[in-house]
Order: structure tokens, then sequence, then C-alpha cells
């Protein structure tokens, strides 16, 4: 006897609208991308006994749905839109519509049966906001700062330094709005404080763990180093085994981890002996530092998970 797939919801969102599709039968329809629409796109979705979405990572696009279906009984996946499009590819559809990438959407959380997103409160959302904005605004500072070199006349050396300091305040400011966010937070409040209790990690890798990784504490070790991008992969055929490398994953985290870790290799004993152990077994530094980047993430998965903060005993156990 046939096994039936599940009825699921594909949600492809674009700026202005947003395209229901099901995994089970051919009916679509168009929202706006409102909070309004939002709410009327969840209400069609109930109507056909669907109980799973799923909808592509849009940038602020997705802010709104992703909000409504918080406040929902859905279960979501928010899926890697690389991930889709190469399930599409899979299965033979290379057109591109919005209805066909909703079917896809559908198709593909039915079949394929992703890790359920884990819902960002209120907080968290707030936060994880803030940060995008703290990125862009430190890519404009690293641009003023290149411009700074090569500019010559006074005017424009005026200018710069005023957008330099312009933009150096409003970065402080992010940062001060994210800390107090935490702090309002009960439980942001006691993860923030677990993660800096260990050496290395300073108040601006703990917020960003805190906003891309609220997973912690709940995944086994494998898990959260796969999520963060920092697990090799293997690359074997037959008789050849080729170098393994990360890929994927989430990217802010390891940028936020990399240079803390140089430094958590001076000051955190647990870590510079792994470290040192590496580099005496012929591992390159990078290599080594990204081992370092997965042990940090899973203690503070650890730590998270069990309640505690570091302590250098407990670590070097």
């Amino acid at each position: 006897m046939a096994e039936t797939l599940p009825q699921a919801a594909g949600i492809d969102i674009c700026k202005q609208f947003l395209d229901v599709a099901f995994s089970t039968t051919n009916q679509t329809k168009r929202f706006d991308n409102t909070p309004k629409g939002c709410a009327a796109a969840l209400a069609f979705v109930r109507t056909h006994g669907a109980d799973r979405v799923c909808f592509e990572a849009t940038g602020a696009y997705h802010r709104d749905l992703e909000h409504a279906l918080g406040q929902s009984s859905f279960s979501f996946v928010k899926a890697n839109p690389r991930r889709v499009r190469r399930f599409a590819d899979v299965i033979g559809v290379g057109a591109k519509t919005d209805k066909i990438d909703a079917k896809i959407l559908a198709k593909f959380v039915s079949l394929i049966a992703p890790r359920e997103t884990q819902i960002k409160g209120k907080a968290l959302l707030a936060l994880t906001e803030l940060l995008g904005a703290k990125d862009a605004l430190s890519k404009d500072r690293v641009a003023v700062l290149n411009r700074s070199k090569i500019q010559r006349l006074p005017l424009l050396k005026r200018q710069n330094a005023a957008r330099l300091k312009q933009i150096e305040g409003q970065i402080i400011a992010i940062e001060d709005q994210a800390k107090e966010i935490v702090i309002a937070d009960e439980l942001l409040r006691r993860r923030f404080e677990i993660l800096l209790s260990i050496p290395g990690i300073g108040e601006a890798t703990a917020l960003v763990l805190l906003a891309e990784m609220p997973e912690l504490g709940t995944l086994d070790q494998r898990q959260v180093a796969s999520l963060a991008g920092v697990a090799p992969r293997a690359r074997e055929s037959g008789s050849w085994t080729g170098k393994r490398f990360i890929h994927g994953g989430r990217a802010r985290v390891r940028r936020a981890l990399y240079m803390p870790m140089l430094v958590a290799i001076r000051f955190n004993p647990a870590l510079k002996e792994k470290y040192d152990g590496l580099i005496a077994a012929g591992k390159l530094p990078k290599v080594a530092i990204v081992a370092i980047m997965r042990k940090a993430l899973i203690l503070a998965n650890a730590l998270i998970r069990d309640d505690r903060h570091w302590t250098k005993t407990r670590a070097c156990a």
C-alpha cells in the first residue's frame, strides 16, 4: 500500500506578495506581503489541512510572515534557497515563477522533512535586525577607511572623518540597544552571561551567538558544528581521499568567532592545548583555528544545555 505524503504548504515571498501552494494539490493563491496578508495566507493554509509551512530566507521580506508563524500553531521551516534550488533540479523542474517556487517549497518540506525552524521571540528578532544593521555599518566603515588612504583634498578628508565618526557612533548605539534588549529578557540574559564566561568570547561575539544560534543548548556536537558550518566534509571515492573542507552553515557565526578564537588560544587552557596539539600533528594554522571554533561552539552548547558558567577546573577536566 502506497504511503500518502503529508499535506504541507510552500510560501514564495517577494517584496510585495506571498504565493501559497500545497504539496498534494494544485491550488495556489496570492496574498499581499503585509501583516494582514500574512494572517490571511495562514488562514488559507489552515483551511487546506496543512500543518507545516516552508519558505525561503529572504532578508527583510520574510519578517512579517515569520512573526505571524511564530504566533500560530504551525510548525515551519525557513529553508536555505540553495538547497531548495538543488531539490528543484533533482526533481526536474527548471522553470522559475512565483507559483512554481511555492509548489517546490511545499514538495521540499513534505518529501525531505528538514528540521523545524526554532521560533524566534520578539526580543531575538529585534536583536537579529540590529546585528544586521551593524554588519552593514561595519562594511561602510571599511569603505570609509579605505577612501581615507587615497584622499588628498582637505574638504574630502573632513567629510570622510565626519562620516567615520558618525558610523562609529551609530555602531555604539546599536551595540548599546542590543545589550539593553538582552538584559531585559531573562532567558537571553542568562545565556549571555554563560557565553561571556568562556575566555575569548566577548560581548560582540556573544550577541551574534544569541541571535544566530538560538538552537544552542538543544543540539548534539555534530549538529551544532554542522549548523555553524565548521564541520569538515569528507571527500572520498574508491581509493581516493581528498582534503576535507568546511562549507555552508551560518557565515555570521564563523566571522564572529574567528578573531576571538585567535585570542582564546592564548588565554583558554583547554583551547590552547587543543590548538597546540593540532599544530604538532601537522595541521595548517587556519585548519587548527576552525577546529578551535568548533570546540568553542560545542563548549557553549554544553554550558547552555547544563545552565552553568565556564570554569577552569571543569573545562580542563
